[in-house]
Formats: C-alpha cells, sequence, structure tokens
C-alpha cells in the first residue's frame, strides 16, 4: 500500500494515516478501509490502488467494492444509518459494531466517536475475530483525536488529493 501524502497534516492526522495503513497492512484479508464522519462524508481511506490490485488477483466478484473508497464510504454510512435507527427503534442503546458475512467477503462497520465510522471490507479468507480485534484497536486509538477540527483537516486533505490527481 502507497501511503497518501501526509505532508503538511498534523501530528494527530498524520498518526490516523499511519493508523489506517498499518490496519491494511498488518490484518490479512483486509481489501479496503473507510473512515466516514457522521454526515457520510469520507475522511481517510485505504489506497484505492490496493483495490485494483485485489480485482486482478481475486476476479472482479471479489475485489473491494467497484474498487473505489467512494463506494465503501457509502455503504458504510449507509449500513451505520440503518444500524442506529434500528438501535433506536429497539431501545437497545447505541451501535457498536456490525459485521456482514457474505460468501465470498464481509463488511465491517465499527463506530469511533461522535458518529463517525470505521468501515473495512475483507476478503472470504479473512479471519473475521482478528480483523474486528484490530478495528477495535484502531477505534481506541482514533476515537479520542477524531474532534471536528481533524475531521475537517482530514476532510480538506482528502478534497485537495482528489483535485491534484484529477490534474
Amino acid at each position: 500500500m502507497t501511503a497518501p501524502s501526509t505532508f503538511g497534516l498534523s501530528s494527530e492526522a498524520r498518526n490516523l494515516h499511519w493508523l489506517l495503513t498499518n490496519l491494511v497492512e498488518e490484518v490479512p484479508g483486509i481489501l479496503s478501509v473507510a473512515v466516514v464522519s457522521s454526515d457520510g462524508l469520507l475522511l481517510l481511506s485505504s489506497d484505492p490502488g490496493r483495490n485494483d490490485e485485489a480485482r486482478e488477483g481475486l476476479g472482479a466478484r471479489r475485489a473491494g467494492p467497484r474498487g473505489s473508497s467512494a463506494d465503501l464510504a457509502t455503504i458504510v454510512s449507509g449500513i451505520g444509518s440503518l444500524t442506529i435507527g434500528t438501535a433506536k427503534l429497539m431501545r437497545f442503546g447505541g451501535v457498536k459494531h456490525t459485521m456482514v458475512a457474505m460468501d465470498e467477503g464481509s463488511l465491517f462497520v465499527m463506530s469511533i466517536s461522535d458518529g463517525s465510522l470505521l468501515g473495512v471490507h475483507g476478503n472470504a479468507a479473512c479471519d473475521m475475530s482478528v480483523v474486528a480485534y484490530h478495528m477495535a484497536l484502531f477505534v481506541g486509538r482514533a476515537g479520542h483525536v477524531l474532534t471536528p477540527e481533524l475531521r475537517s483537516e482530514l476532510r480538506k486533505s482528502l478534497e485537495s488529493q482528489s483535485a491534484g490527481s484529477a490534474r
């Protein structure tokens, strides 16, 4: 995975980028990762090029969701919204995590803080308990620093990267 440029970012933002890169590189079977704000905006994502490699190696059916971080962010945001609404209707408190097990992969969504979500798409061979454990570590380390100011900084960083790659 090629880490996105963190030049000019605060130490908190660089730390979150490092945590995300570490999650993807250290946990076997992870295809893509996205951190999404409470309003559904993508804040952090794994390198989209990783999805292209996975698609070539595993076939299009098993790659990340269309190979796009934006697609994963949309899915994570939708699942998060659906489960939060369900929890409110059932009056069982807040949602901690959601897992969707499919024939050829899994999707994990975990609450971070203030409605932000961590979403991980894993292949069929990933060990779900290992992925969940490492996601919990990420959330524990990221949750206390994911302030409104940091979310704004991460969003602006992604926008500038998108503008730079479109040139």
